[in-house]
Protein backbone atom coordinates (compact mmCIF):
# COMPACT_ATOMS: atom_id res chain seq x y z
CA UNK A 1 0.00 0.00 0.00
CA UNK A 2 1.29 3.79 -0.98
CA UNK A 3 3.13 5.55 2.26
CA UNK A 4 2.96 9.64 1.28
CA UNK A 5 6.20 10.65 0.89
CA UNK A 6 5.71 13.36 3.89
CA UNK A 7 4.71 10.14 6.23
CA UNK A 8 8.16 8.71 4.59
CA UNK A 9 9.94 11.88 5.65
CA UNK A 10 8.64 12.34 9.02
CA UNK A 11 9.67 8.32 9.53
CA UNK A 12 13.72 9.25 8.19
CA UNK A 13 13.57 12.19 10.58
CA UNK A 14 12.33 10.19 13.64
CA UNK A 15 14.70 7.61 13.29
CA UNK A 16 17.86 9.76 12.70
CA UNK A 17 17.01 11.87 15.43
CA UNK A 18 15.85 15.12 13.54
CA UNK A 19 12.71 14.76 15.53
CA UNK A 20 13.56 13.98 19.11
CA UNK A 21 11.81 14.34 22.33
CA UNK A 22 9.42 11.62 23.11
CA UNK A 23 6.47 14.02 23.01
CA UNK A 24 7.43 15.99 20.00
CA UNK A 25 7.62 12.39 18.32
CA UNK A 26 4.52 11.08 19.27
CA UNK A 27 3.16 14.36 18.24
CA UNK A 28 4.97 13.71 14.66
CA UNK A 29 3.48 10.52 14.62
CA UNK A 30 -0.36 11.06 14.75
CA UNK A 31 0.38 13.71 13.00
CA UNK A 32 2.21 11.63 10.15
CA UNK A 33 -1.38 9.60 10.44
CA UNK A 34 -3.10 12.53 9.83
CA UNK A 35 -1.49 13.20 6.59
CA UNK A 36 -1.80 9.98 5.39
CA UNK A 37 -6.05 10.23 5.85
CA UNK A 38 -6.17 13.61 4.34
CA UNK A 39 -3.74 12.97 1.40
CA UNK A 40 -5.09 9.33 0.32
CA UNK A 41 -6.75 9.01 -2.89
CA UNK A 42 -8.13 6.07 -1.62
CA UNK A 43 -12.34 5.55 -2.63
CA UNK A 44 -12.74 2.63 -0.72
CA UNK A 45 -12.61 2.09 3.23
CA UNK A 46 -10.95 -1.05 3.19
CA UNK A 47 -7.96 0.51 1.24
CA UNK A 48 -7.31 3.39 3.02
CA UNK A 49 -7.37 0.77 5.91
CA UNK A 50 -4.48 -0.66 4.06
CA UNK A 51 -2.62 2.15 3.60
CA UNK A 52 -3.12 3.56 7.59
CA UNK A 53 -1.39 -0.35 8.78
CA UNK A 54 1.25 0.27 6.31
CA UNK A 55 1.92 4.05 7.17
CA UNK A 56 1.63 2.84 11.42
CA UNK A 57 3.71 0.04 10.57
CA UNK A 58 6.11 2.33 9.05
CA UNK A 59 6.44 4.58 11.62
CA UNK A 60 6.17 2.27 14.11
CA UNK A 61 9.75 0.64 13.17
CA UNK A 62 11.59 3.64 13.48
CA UNK A 63 12.16 3.89 17.36
CA UNK A 64 12.20 0.50 19.46
CA UNK A 65 12.27 2.05 23.02
CA UNK A 66 10.36 5.17 23.19
CA UNK A 67 6.56 4.18 23.82
CA UNK A 68 4.96 7.42 23.43
CA UNK A 69 5.73 6.69 19.55
CA UNK A 70 3.69 3.42 19.43
CA UNK A 71 0.91 4.78 21.63
CA UNK A 72 0.74 7.96 19.83
CA UNK A 73 -0.17 5.12 16.65
CA UNK A 74 -2.36 2.95 19.25
CA UNK A 75 -4.31 6.21 20.17
CA UNK A 76 -5.19 6.93 16.39
CA UNK A 77 -5.24 3.48 14.87
CA UNK A 78 -7.55 2.04 17.87
CA UNK A 79 -9.84 4.58 17.22
CA UNK A 80 -9.66 3.87 13.22
CA UNK A 81 -10.20 0.10 13.94
CA UNK A 82 -13.17 0.56 15.81
CA UNK A 83 -14.82 2.79 13.20
CA UNK A 84 -13.44 0.46 10.16
CA UNK A 85 -14.63 -2.63 12.06
CA UNK A 86 -17.98 -0.96 12.45
CA UNK A 87 -18.87 -0.57 8.60
CA UNK A 88 -17.61 3.09 8.37
CA UNK A 89 -17.74 4.28 4.77
CA UNK A 90 -13.68 5.80 3.32
CA UNK A 91 -15.07 9.55 4.62
CA UNK A 92 -16.45 8.49 7.91
CA UNK A 93 -12.90 6.57 8.20
CA UNK A 94 -10.83 9.40 7.28
CA UNK A 95 -12.87 11.75 9.61
CA UNK A 96 -12.44 9.37 12.72
CA UNK A 97 -8.40 9.12 11.75
CA UNK A 98 -7.98 13.22 10.98
CA UNK A 99 -9.59 14.12 14.63
CA UNK A 100 -8.18 11.06 16.39
CA UNK A 101 -5.03 12.74 15.20
CA UNK A 102 -5.40 15.79 15.98
CA UNK A 103 -7.21 15.28 19.17
CA UNK A 104 -4.13 13.09 20.39
CA UNK A 105 -1.75 16.42 19.53
CA UNK A 106 -4.11 18.33 21.42
CA UNK A 107 -4.03 16.35 24.92
CA UNK A 108 -0.39 16.08 24.61
CA UNK A 109 0.23 19.91 24.68
CA UNK A 110 -2.21 20.18 27.35
CA UNK A 111 -0.94 17.65 29.36
CA UNK A 112 2.79 19.21 28.97
CA UNK A 113 1.13 21.77 30.36
CA UNK A 114 -0.49 20.18 33.45
CA UNK A 115 2.63 18.46 34.14
CA UNK A 116 3.93 21.79 34.26
CA UNK A 117 1.45 23.74 37.04
CA UNK A 118 1.72 20.49 38.99
CA UNK A 119 5.10 19.96 38.93
CA UNK A 120 6.15 23.87 40.14
CA UNK A 121 3.89 23.49 43.24
CA UNK A 122 6.94 20.74 44.57
CA UNK A 123 9.57 23.78 43.23
CA UNK A 124 10.61 26.26 45.84
CA UNK A 125 12.25 29.51 45.70
CA UNK A 126 15.74 29.78 45.48
CA UNK A 127 16.01 25.62 44.80
CA UNK A 128 18.99 24.29 42.40
CA UNK A 129 17.97 22.09 40.46
CA UNK A 130 19.74 19.14 38.35
CA UNK A 131 18.11 18.15 35.03
CA UNK A 132 19.13 15.48 32.03
CA UNK A 133 19.07 15.35 28.30
CA UNK A 134 15.70 17.64 26.92
CA UNK A 135 12.05 17.15 28.24
CA UNK A 136 9.47 19.22 27.54
CA UNK A 137 7.35 18.40 30.51
CA UNK A 138 10.40 18.38 32.86
CA UNK A 139 11.19 22.05 30.99
CA UNK A 140 7.59 22.75 31.84
CA UNK A 141 8.11 22.41 35.37
CA UNK A 142 11.13 24.66 35.92
CA UNK A 143 9.32 27.17 33.23
CA UNK A 144 6.08 27.29 35.37
CA UNK A 145 8.20 27.49 38.73
CA UNK A 146 10.06 30.80 36.92
CA UNK A 147 6.67 32.29 35.88
CA UNK A 148 5.24 31.58 39.87
CA UNK A 149 8.33 34.01 40.48
CA UNK A 150 10.55 31.59 41.62
CA UNK A 151 14.09 32.52 41.71
CA UNK A 152 15.58 29.11 40.61
CA UNK A 153 19.16 27.99 38.94
CA UNK A 154 19.15 24.86 36.52
CA UNK A 155 22.30 22.75 36.41
CA UNK A 156 22.09 20.88 33.04
CA UNK A 157 24.11 18.29 32.16
CA UNK A 158 25.44 18.30 28.73
CA UNK A 159 24.08 15.08 27.21
CA UNK A 160 26.46 13.17 25.36
CA UNK A 161 26.66 11.85 22.50
CA UNK A 162 23.79 13.77 20.98
CA UNK A 163 24.34 16.94 23.57
CA UNK A 164 20.55 17.25 24.04
CA UNK A 165 21.53 19.12 27.43
CA UNK A 166 22.51 22.25 24.87
CA UNK A 167 18.81 22.26 23.74
CA UNK A 168 17.93 22.58 27.35
CA UNK A 169 20.37 25.02 28.46
CA UNK A 170 19.41 27.64 25.37
CA UNK A 171 15.86 27.14 25.86
CA UNK A 172 16.11 27.79 29.78
CA UNK A 173 18.24 30.84 29.26
CA UNK A 174 16.36 31.90 27.05
CA UNK A 175 13.28 31.51 28.96
CA UNK A 176 15.19 33.87 31.62
CA UNK A 177 16.35 30.79 33.83
CA UNK A 178 19.92 31.22 35.46
CA UNK A 179 21.41 28.21 34.00
CA UNK A 180 24.73 26.12 34.66
CA UNK A 181 25.83 23.74 32.34
CA UNK A 182 28.47 21.10 33.30
CA UNK A 183 29.82 17.93 31.70
CA UNK A 184 28.08 14.26 32.26
CA UNK A 185 30.45 13.09 34.85
CA UNK A 186 30.35 16.33 36.71
CA UNK A 187 27.02 15.32 37.86
CA UNK A 188 28.01 13.99 41.43
CA UNK A 189 30.32 16.65 41.75
CA UNK A 190 27.23 18.93 41.80
CA UNK A 191 25.09 17.44 43.51
CA UNK A 192 26.07 18.59 47.06
CA UNK A 193 24.32 21.66 45.78
CA UNK A 194 21.95 20.31 44.18
CA UNK A 195 18.11 20.69 46.09
CA UNK A 196 15.95 18.24 43.50
CA UNK A 197 16.37 16.66 40.46
CA UNK A 198 13.62 16.53 37.45
CA UNK A 199 14.36 14.62 34.15
CA UNK A 200 11.83 13.31 31.97
CA UNK A 201 11.23 10.09 31.01
CA UNK A 202 10.70 7.92 27.11
CA UNK A 203 8.87 4.94 29.08
CA UNK A 204 7.77 4.31 32.59
CA UNK A 205 6.99 0.23 32.93
CA UNK A 206 4.44 -1.59 34.79
CA UNK A 207 6.74 -1.11 38.08
CA UNK A 208 7.46 2.19 38.35
CA UNK A 209 10.94 1.85 36.53
CA UNK A 210 12.20 4.90 33.81
CA UNK A 211 13.68 4.22 30.89
CA UNK A 212 15.33 7.32 29.40
CA UNK A 213 18.02 9.11 28.38
CA UNK A 214 21.21 7.18 28.99
CA UNK A 215 23.46 8.23 31.91
CA UNK A 216 19.25 9.35 33.83
CA UNK A 217 20.23 6.21 36.11
CA UNK A 218 23.50 7.24 37.43
CA UNK A 219 21.71 10.75 37.92
CA UNK A 220 19.18 9.36 40.22
CA UNK A 221 21.87 7.52 41.86
CA UNK A 222 24.00 9.85 43.03
CA UNK A 223 21.02 11.93 44.12
CA UNK A 224 19.72 9.18 46.23
CA UNK A 225 22.75 9.05 47.78
CA UNK A 226 22.48 12.37 48.51
CA UNK A 227 19.24 12.14 49.55
CA UNK A 228 18.24 14.78 47.27
CA UNK A 229 14.20 14.33 45.30
CA UNK A 230 14.02 12.90 42.06
CA UNK A 231 11.35 13.83 40.48
CA UNK A 232 10.45 12.65 36.74
CA UNK A 233 7.74 14.68 34.74
CA UNK A 234 6.15 12.24 31.90
CA UNK A 235 2.36 12.09 29.93
CA UNK A 236 0.48 9.12 30.96
CA UNK A 237 0.82 7.98 27.35
CA UNK A 238 4.32 6.97 27.90
CA UNK A 239 3.71 4.33 30.46
CA UNK A 240 4.40 1.18 28.41
CA UNK A 241 1.27 -1.09 28.49
CA UNK A 242 3.19 -4.30 27.37
CA UNK A 243 4.97 -4.66 30.62
CA UNK A 244 2.13 -4.98 31.99
CA UNK A 245 2.27 -8.74 30.97
CA UNK A 246 6.27 -9.10 31.86
CA UNK A 247 7.64 -7.80 28.53
CA UNK A 248 10.94 -6.12 28.77
CA UNK A 249 11.59 -2.53 26.66
CA UNK A 250 14.10 -2.83 24.51
CA UNK A 251 16.81 -0.66 24.73
CA UNK A 252 17.88 1.00 21.26
CA UNK A 253 21.64 0.78 20.28
CA UNK A 254 22.46 3.26 17.88
CA UNK A 255 25.78 3.81 15.91
CA UNK A 256 28.92 3.88 16.96
CA UNK A 257 29.89 6.93 14.73
CA UNK A 258 27.51 8.76 17.05
CA UNK A 259 30.43 8.99 19.51
CA UNK A 260 33.66 8.10 17.51
CA UNK A 261 33.60 10.55 14.07
CA UNK A 262 33.54 7.65 11.23
CA UNK A 263 36.63 8.61 9.89
CA UNK A 264 38.58 8.06 13.26
CA UNK A 265 36.62 5.11 14.03
CA UNK A 266 38.50 3.39 10.75
CA UNK A 267 41.59 3.94 12.07
CA UNK A 268 41.11 1.84 15.68
CA UNK A 269 41.92 -1.85 16.47
CA UNK A 270 39.38 -4.18 15.16
CA UNK A 271 39.21 -5.46 18.90
CA UNK A 272 37.45 -2.29 20.30
CA UNK A 273 33.71 -2.58 20.21
CA UNK A 274 32.19 0.95 20.21
CA UNK A 275 28.79 0.77 22.05
CA UNK A 276 25.97 3.22 21.97
CA UNK A 277 23.16 2.79 24.44
CA UNK A 278 20.15 5.52 23.34
CA UNK A 279 18.65 4.72 26.79
CA UNK A 280 19.02 3.21 30.27
CA UNK A 281 16.74 2.31 33.36
CA UNK A 282 16.17 3.91 36.95
CA UNK A 283 15.29 1.52 39.19
CA UNK A 284 11.79 2.33 40.74
CA UNK A 285 13.71 2.71 44.01
CA UNK A 286 15.72 5.80 42.68
CA UNK A 287 12.59 7.72 41.84
CA UNK A 288 10.94 9.53 44.67
CA UNK A 289 7.39 11.00 42.54
CA UNK A 290 5.93 10.69 38.74
CA UNK A 291 4.82 14.12 38.11
CA UNK A 292 1.79 13.17 35.16
CA UNK A 293 -0.88 15.27 33.89
CA UNK A 294 -3.84 13.29 36.24
CA UNK A 295 -1.18 14.44 39.58
CA UNK A 296 1.55 13.57 41.31
CA UNK A 297 2.40 9.53 41.66
CA UNK A 298 4.68 7.23 43.54
CA UNK A 299 6.36 4.93 41.31
CA UNK A 300 4.92 1.69 42.22
CA UNK A 301 1.16 3.77 40.92
CA UNK A 302 2.65 3.04 37.93
CA UNK A 303 0.27 -0.03 36.98
CA UNK A 304 -2.62 2.12 37.83
CA UNK A 305 -2.08 4.45 35.41
CA UNK A 306 -1.62 1.66 32.99
CA UNK A 307 -4.21 -0.01 33.83
CA UNK A 308 -6.93 3.19 33.44
CA UNK A 309 -4.96 4.34 30.33
CA UNK A 310 -4.25 1.15 28.29
CA UNK A 311 -6.58 -1.48 29.00
CA UNK A 312 -7.91 -2.14 25.64
CA UNK A 313 -4.19 -2.13 24.49
CA UNK A 314 -3.68 -5.62 26.01
CA UNK A 315 -6.84 -7.04 24.15
CA UNK A 316 -5.77 -7.47 20.66
CA UNK A 317 -2.57 -7.26 18.68
CA UNK A 318 -1.48 -4.05 17.24
CA UNK A 319 -4.00 -2.52 14.93
CA UNK A 320 -1.86 -2.28 12.22
CA UNK A 321 -0.51 -5.80 12.56
CA UNK A 322 -4.26 -8.03 11.61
Amino acid sequence: MPVLKEVKEIADKIRNMEIRGAGKIARYAAYALQLQAEGSKCRDATELWEEMKAAAKLLFETRPTAVSLPNALRYVMHRAKVAYSGGADVEQLRFVIVTAAKEFIHNSKSAVRRIGEIGAKRIEEGDVIMTHCHSKAAISVMKTAHDQGKNIKVIVTETRPRWQGKITARELADYGISVIYVVDSAARHYMKMTDKVVMGADSITANGAVINKVGTALIALTAKEHRVWTMIAAETYKFHPETMLGQLVEIEMRDPTEVIPEEELREWPHNIEVWNPAFDVTPPEYVDVIITERGIIPPYAAIDILKEEFGWALKYKEPWED
